[in-house]
């Protein structure tokens, strides 16, 4: 087998309104609604599905919980201009910019949470 790309993930969230507001406003994400009135947030060709906690579609993983992913996004919008965004839409950075390293070379990145608690980083290429 050999993958090529990620086409969507899910995230359960708390609230599907909620989340989609962070996101398309924080984020820069668009909000699409698909399917029999499923909700996604579309970025680039790959998009986040939304399932509302204790009303998740099947399957699901094991134990789908709000707040437990950990994701990472490359940005073209350099870092401290993500920073002002961040700090004008009112989202704490918790750490950054730091050196890491991603799936294709270094990175630098910031970190903040989104409404569930998800551990967001935005990473421009070092």
């Amino acid at each position: 087998m050999h993958i090529d790309h990620l086409d969507h993930l899910v995230l359960t969230v708390a609230s599907i309104e909620a989340s989609c507001a962070f996101y398309t406003r924080v984020m820069g994400m668009e909000k699409v609604v698909f399917g029999e009135g499923r909700v996604a947030l579309s970025f680039g060709q790959q998009k986040i599905n939304l399932h509302p906690h204790h009303a998740e579609l099947r399957p699901h993983a094991r134990v789908p919980q709000p707040g437990s992913a950990d994701l990472c996004f490359i940005a073209r919008t350099p870092l401290a201009e993500v920073i002002a965004h961040l700090d004008a839409c009112g989202v704490p950075v918790l750490e950054g910019p730091v050196a890491r390293t991603g799936a294709t070379g270094p990175i630098r990145s910031v970190y903040f949470r989104d409404p569930d608690g998800n551990l967001i980083e935005v990473s421009n290429p070092a």
